[in-house]
């Protein structure tokens, strides 16, 4: 435990939801729901207008629609929200060469590792700061929690949402703690929560005054020694920058069951490029290509298959996978399909490049040929343009009327409001959906130009943002002043 408050947890405010509304300017101040509009389609993000019908991450898609019929339901776009994490990161990566992310929205920040905070009065500032500053970059608020653990940091941001500053003074965590629940540890999910409940312990200090020997017993020894320490505010975790990844992998839930074995193969050949992408983003390959398959009735097979050295080509991944299917019967039905990546490293063994052009010969040992690839012939003229798939929230544009994004469609036609981040709300038209004029469209920036004080705007090298010197919330002094000379600077 530290004894001044330099962890700092940002957490984005109702990321995907406010990332939309904010590129939506008719979307505004309402509720906003993302995430799969399937029959099986889960909430990933629910903005705080849809929170008051009670409407939350991890739903069924159907109870939410229940609870706020009048949402906008849209689906997620992952690439616009992996560009403003990307702004968002490089922001956190001028405070300190320790940032440690957890998702696109979310990182903890080793203040006193970046020599940009020694006490509260500073760690206050640089958060302050901070929080102004994700504002002009991106347009978005963020929710900063400051105290001197991990943990403590993580619970303070939770306080402060939304768009908000909660600092923990080291010392005082066994006070803050004691009355919550013992859902809000590291740790303690449902079953373990209720299994406590069952023991008659429900809050924070019920753990504390049970005593390490009591939860020893009812958890066992690493979770019970562990969670008695927390109850107590003890929490030693360092920020790590660096996550080993274990896995890569992409997945897809359909609306409705697959029977077609020609379109079974044809999605787990898009997942396997899908994972390839990613693979090869993150700067790895792998040895081992996982197949998972749920079928109707909601069994789930997993196949995989070894390489003989780490491979990010896309020939070998989609062949791997396509023999593992080989391998599952699939005839009454698949509701998911999965592709993944494990066993990774950060170089790849050429000669695995020439199993890519092994398809139809047989092995050493007298093996059947593997089925050649089944190429399937797109559908020619108007009916081609006329299955076009226009999914609500995405962008398109327009010949005449330019950039708008997708409110509905379906009957043949399309309904896109036409508007920009930073406009009025926009009229809503309604298009064939083959019509020749509409395209599919890229997200606009939320923020425009060079955030004054940036370092586009002052010439620095890089391309990176560096916060502005001036104004801000708090008044607090400017995150690029007091990092001119840093040797950390991305």
């Amino acid at each position: 435990m530290r004894a001044a408050p330099t962890i700092l947890h940002l957490d984005m405010d109702a990321f995907f939801a406010a990332a939309e509304q904010a590129s939506k300017p008719s979307l505004r101040g309402k509720p906003v729901v993302v995430g799969g509009l399937g029959p099986r389609g889960v909430v990933a993000t629910a903005s705080y207008e849809a929170r008051r019908f009670g409407v939350h991450s991890a739903m069924p898609m159907g109870q939410a629609r229940r609870l706020a019929p009048n949402a906008a339901y849209l689906v997620p776009r992952f690439a616009f929200y992996q560009s403003i994490s990307e702004q968002v990161m490089r922001l956190l990566g001028l405070l300190s060469p320790l940032v440690e992310p957890l998702s696109l929205d979310e990182a903890f920040v080793d203040l006193e590792a970046g020599g940009v905070a020694a006490d509260t009065v500073g760690a206050r500032a640089v958060g302050e700061r901070l929080r102004a500053d994700i504002l002009a970059t991106t347009g978005l608020t963020g929710s900063v929690g400051l105290a001197g653990s991990k943990m403590i940091a993580k619970i303070a941001s939770e306080q402060a949402k939304p768009d908000g500053l909660a600092l923990i003074e080291p010392g005082t965590e066994r006070t803050l703690l004691g009355p919550k629940s013992v859902r809000i540890l590291p740790g303690v999910g449902p079953a373990t929560g209720e299994h406590l409940r069952r023991a008659g312990m429900t809050t924070v200090s019920d753990l504390a005054e049970a005593g390490e020997d009591e939860l020893v017993r009812l958890l066992g020894r690493a979770h019970g020694a562990s969670l008695y320490r927390m109850a107590q505010g003890h929490d030693d975790r360092p920020v790590v920058a660096e996550r080993d990844a274990k896995s890569v992998s992409v997945e897809d839930t359909f609306a409705v069951d697959l029977h077609d074995r020609v379109r079974i193969r044809g999605e787990v050949e898009r997942l396997a490029e899908r994972c390839v992408e990613r693979l090869r983003a993150s700067g790895h390959s792998g040895r081992t290509i996982v197949l998972k398959v749920r079928r109707f009735d909601f069994s789930t097979l997993t196949r995989s298959e070894t390489l003989r050295g780490p491979t990010d080509a896309l020939g070998v991944v989609r062949e791997a996978a396509g023999r593992l299917l080989d391998s599952v019967d699939t005839t009454g039905g698949v509701r998911l399909l999965g592709v993944g990546v494990s066993g990774l490293a950060d170089y790849t063994q050429e000669d695995l490049f020439a199993q890519a052009e092994l398809v139809g010969e047989r092995d050493a040992e007298g093996a059947a040929p593997v089925a050649p690839e089944v190429a399937v012939a797109e559908p020619a003229g108007p009916v081609a343009a006329a299955e076009r798939h226009w999914a609500p929230g995405h962008d398109v544009r327009h010949a005449v009327y330019g950039a708008g994004w997708v409110q509905g469609s379906g009957l043949g036609r399309v309904t896109v409001r036409f508007e920009e981040p930073g406009s009025a709300p926009g009229r809503v038209r309604t298009f064939a959906v083959d019509d020749p004029e509409l395209e599919a469209g890229e997200a606009l920036p939320l923020v425009r130009g060079p955030v004054p004080g940036s370092s586009a705007a002052a010439g620095l090298p890089g391309g990176g943002v560096a916060p502005s010197a001036a104004g801000g919330r708090g008044g607090a002094p400017g995150l690029a002043a007091g990092l001119g000379s840093h040797p950390h600077r991305p």
